[in-house]
C-alpha cells in the first residue's frame, strides 16, 4: 500500500494557501499603527501562498483521490510541521522573535495551543504581531485538519481519515451525517463563540484590539496574551470571571455545546464526562479556596476569583493567569503539578490527557478489583450508559503508558540539558499537556526563554506529540507505518 502523495501534497498545499491569507489579515493592523513589520508579514503571507499553489497546482490531476489510514496520520502530521515552519515567518522576516529556536518555539505553542512563550517583554512587539501570534492559536484550537475538511469534499477528497487523524481521542461525536457537515458545523459554533466573546469583552472595558485577540486565544484555550501580565493586566472582576466562563465552555465537548445552543440542556446534565468535570473543577477551587482562606481571610472574593480562574485556567489547558499560583503553598503547587495531567473534555479545544481517559481508566481499574474478589462473575465497563469496547480500554492504556514514558524520558533529557528537576518536570507536563505556565522557573510569573535552544526543540517536539494525542505523531515513527502491504 503505497502513499498517495499527490493528494497529500495537494492538501498541504490547500493549508498553506489558507495560512498564507490568514497571515494576510494581520497586516492591516500594521499599517494602523505605523509599524514597519508589516511588510515582513506581506511577504511572509506570499511566500505560504506561493509555496502553497505550486504543492495544488502541481498535484491537482490526480484521478486517484481515495484516502487511506496510513495517508490521513501522514498528512495531519505533516501539515502541523509545514503549517508551523511556514508560520514562523513573521518572526523570522520582521526580527521580532529573534533565533530560529526562539521563534520555532513560539509557533509551535501557538498552533499546539500550548502557551508557553520565550518572551520577556510581549508588550514591545507590533500590533501585527501580536494579532499573528494570537491568530496561531485560534487556527491551531479547532485543528488544522478539521478546518480543510470542510473544504475538502468540494474538491472531490474524502476527509474522514483526516478528520479521525486529527482528533484521535476516545470517540468522535458527529453532529451530522456527514464529516464534511459536521466540521462545517464545528467551525460555525467556533467562530460564534469567538464572535460573542470578542464584542462582550469590548462592552466590558478591553479595547477592540484587546478584545479580539483575548476572544481567539480563549475560546482556542491557547492562552496567550497581549500583556506581560496576562489576564491580570485587566483588573477588572467582570473581565476575569467572564474569561472563566469562556475557558470552560471552550473545554466542553462540543457535541454538549451543540446541544446547549439548541436548548436540549438534558443532554448536557445528563452527559458523565460533563458532570465530573464540572463537579471537578467545583471541589478542587474549594479546596484550594479555603487552603488560601484560611492563611488570610481578608479578601474573600479577590481569593475565590483567583482561585477558580486559576484552576479552570490549568484544567482547560488554557494557560492565563492572575496570580502565580506557585506562590501560594507547596500544598497547592503539587495539586496544580497534578492537575496538568487531566484534561478537560474529549472533543474540545483543550489539550491534556482528557477526563474521559481517567474515568474508563479508574472504572475499569475497580473491575479489575471485583474479579479478583468474584472471579466468576462478568461486569461491564459503562461510560455514559454505554458498554466500552475492551479496544477502548486498550487504546487507553497504551496511551496512559506512552504518555508516562514520554513525560519520564523528557524530564530525564531536560535536566541532562543542565536545567534543574523541578524545572524540568514543569515545562515537560506543561508542554506535553498543552498548557503553557508549569512549575520552577517556567511557572505562571515567568517564561521559558532561560530554557537552552536544545530544550526549546525538545519542548516543541512534546507540544506536537501532545496535540495530536501521541499515537497519530509516534505513529509515523515506527517502522511498520513505513511499510508497504
Amino acid at each position: 500500500m503505497r502513499f498517495n502523495l499527490k493528494v497529500i501534497g495537494n492538501i498541504i498545499g490547500i493549508l498553506l494557501m489558507i495560512n498564507g491569507f490568514l497571515m494576510l489579515t494581520a497586516v492591516p493592523f500594521g499599517i494602523y499603527h505605523i509599524e514597519s513589520s508589516w511588510k515582513g508579514i506581506l511577504l511572509s503571507s506570499l511566500i505560504n501562498s506561493s509555496i502553497g499553489f505550486i504543492f495544488y497546482y502541481t498535484t491537482r490531476n490526480n484521478q486517484n483521490k481515495e484516502l487511506r489510514k496510513r495517508d490521513g496520520y501522514l498528512i495531519v502530521t505533516s501539515s502541523w510541521i509545514f503549517m508551523c515552519l511556514f508560520g514562523m515567518l513573521p518572526y523570522i522576516l520582521t526580527g521580532q522573535i529573534p533565533g530560529t529556536a526562539n521563534a520555532f518555539f513560539e509557533t509551535v505553542s501557538g498552533y499546539t495551543t500550548t502557551g508557553a512563550s520565550i518572551l520577556n517583554d510581549i508588550e514591545s512587539l507590533d500590533h501585527g504581531i501580536l494579532y499573528w501570534r494570537s491568530l496561531t492559536q485560534w487556527i491551531g484550537g479547532m485543528g488544522i485538519i478539521v478546518l480543510a475538511v470542510a473544504i475538502l469534499p468540494f474538491l472531490g477528497i474524502g476527509g474522514m481519515q483526516l478528520f479521525v487523524a486529527e482528533a484521535p481521542g476516545v470517540s468522535v461525536d458527529k453532529l451530522q451525517p456527514r464529516i464534511k457537515e459536521t466540521a462545517q458545523r464545528l467551525w460555525q459554533i467556533y467562530i460564534s463563540f469567538t464572535v460573542v466573546l470578542f464584542f462582550i469583552l469590548w462592552a466590558e472595558g478591553m479595547d477592540s484590539f484587546q478584545a479580539i485577540n483575548h476572544a481567539m486565544t480563549t475560546f482556542a484555550t491557547g492562552g496567550f496574551s497581549t500583556k506581560n501580565a496576562s489576564i491580570g493586566y485587566f483588573e477588572s472582576p467582570l473581565i476575569q470571571y467572564t474569561i472563566i466562563l469562556f475557558m470552560f465552555i471552550s473545554a466542553t465537548n462540543f457535541t454538549l455545546t451543540y446541544f446547549a445552543i439548541n436548548l436540549n440542556f438534558k443532554k448536557v446534565i445528563n452527559n458523565e464526562e460533563f458532570r465530573i468535570y464540572f463537579f471537578f473543577t467545583v471541589i478542587l477551587t474549594l479546596i484550594i479556596f479555603l487552603t488560601l482562606f484560611g492563611i488570610d481571610s481578608s479578601y474573600a472574593e479577590e481569593t475565590f476569583r483567583s482561585a477558580l480562574f486559576s484552576v479552570v485556567s490549568i484544567l482547560t489547558t488554557t494557560g492565563f493567569t492572575i496570580v502565580d499560583f506557585t506562590g501560594w503553598t507547596e500544598f497547592i503547587t503539587i495539586l496544580f503539578f497534578i492537575l496538568m495531567f487531566f484534561g478537560a473534555s474529549a472533543g474540545s479545544t483543550s489539550g491534556g490527557i482528557k477526563i474521559v481517559r481517567h474515568v474508563i481508566l479508574l472504572k475499569n481499574s475497580y473491575n479489575e478489583i471485583k474479579k479478583q474478589l468474584h472471579q466468576s462473575a462478568v461486569f461491564t465497563l459503562k461510560f455514559n450508559n454505554n458498554k466500552v469496547p475492551q479496544s477502548v480500554v486498550t487504546n487507553i492504556l497504551a496511551f496512559m503508558m506512552l504518555y508516562v514514558v514520554i513525560f519520564s524520558l523528557g524530564s530525564i533529557i531536560m535536566t541532562i540539558l543542565g536545567v534543574d528537576f523541578i524545572t524540568s518536570i514543569g515545562a515537560v507536563a506543561a508542554t506535553l499537556g498543552n498548557i503553557g505556565p508549569g512549575i520552577g522557573d517556567v511557572g505562571p510569573a515567568s517564561n521559558y526563554s532561560s530554557i537552552p535552544n536544545a530544550g526549546k526543540y525538545l519542548l516543541s517536539l512534546l507540544m506536537f506529540i501532545g496535540r495530536l494525542e501521541l499515537l497519530t505523531f509516534l505513529m509515523i515513527l515506527t517502522p511498520v507505518f513505513w511499510k508497504y502491504n
